[in-house]
């Protein structure tokens, strides 16, 4: 009996992942801050373990610290820009549970009705992609 549980124990170690699906992802063009694009990704973790994103991609280009091209944000009015270069910026996702991510693109890089792919990058080494449309 003790083996068994043992052996049961050390299954669930193993088995243990995360998964993150993007719900929703959308673009609308904002005049605050500036003239963005903003990108509004829905995320939610599925999997059995809790999920850490420590960067975003934009083109293949890692969006790790605010620029004025493009950054990411945890709110939808560009005030509370996150630099993933600072691991304590990183963005948990509990499992079951979910985040907003808002992705701010400058309107002078990018240009309406062009597609951009979207990837979402966690700490286990997994990439989520997504490609939206500029409005």
């Amino acid at each position: 009996v003790a083996v068994a549980f043992w052996m049961t124990g050390i299954t669930g170690l193993f088995t243990r992942y995360e998964k993150l699906e993007i719900v929703s992802a959308y673009a609308e063009r904002v005049s605050t801050p500036g003239d963005y694009f903003r990108i509004t990704l829905r995320i939610r973790n599925t999997g059995s373990t809790a999920a850490t994103i420590d960067n975003v991609f934009v083109n293949g280009i890692p969006v790790n610290t605010t620029t004025d091209t493009m950054y990411v944000d945890k709110d939808s009015f560009g005030n509370n820009a996150v630099d993933f270069s600072k691991s304590d910026e990183w963005i948990g996702v509990n499992t079951g549970g979910s985040t907003t991510l808002y992705i701010f693109l400058d309107a002078t890089k990018f240009s309406s009705g062009q597609i951009v792919e979207i990837k979402v990058h966690t700490a286990a080494g997994n990439e989520y992609p997504k490609s939206v449309q500029l409005p």
